[in-house]
């Protein structure tokens, strides 16, 4: 019987994206960072939808879009803006939100 080896995760997540620290894994890192973040946003605005009982079409026809672009921003598909961002909450009836800095404090968005 042929004897099985086995690599671990981590060096072939190294081999696959680069070692730690590199150009190529920084970017990746950040890119998996970047969707994930457009994912908990876009699960955050499909919960409320969904909550007020609203569908995609209502929502997208109070900030003035499509259904699609909705469906896109609730899946994670598209980097969400600032602005759009503002629309949604808004028109789920948030009407004001702030960003938490850390020790830099707390900003205003809407």
């Amino acid at each position: 019987m042929a004897k099985m080896t086995f690599t671990p995760a981590d060096d072939w997540v190294d081999e696959v994206w680069g070692k730690v620290g590199t150009p190529e894994r920084d970017e990746m890192e950040a890119r998996i960072k970047e969707e994930a973040q457009a994912y908990y946003i876009g699960k955050a605005i499909k919960d409320e939808r969904l909550k007020q009982h609203l569908t995609q079409e209502e929502l997208g026809a109070k900030i003035g879009v499509k259904k699609s672009q909705i469906s896109k921003l609730e899946s994670g598909k598209c980097v969400i803006t600032l602005p759009t961002m503002s629309k949604v909450f808004k028109a789920l009836g948030f009407g004001s939100a702030s960003l938490d800095l850390g020790v830099g404090g707390k900003v205003t968005l809407w």
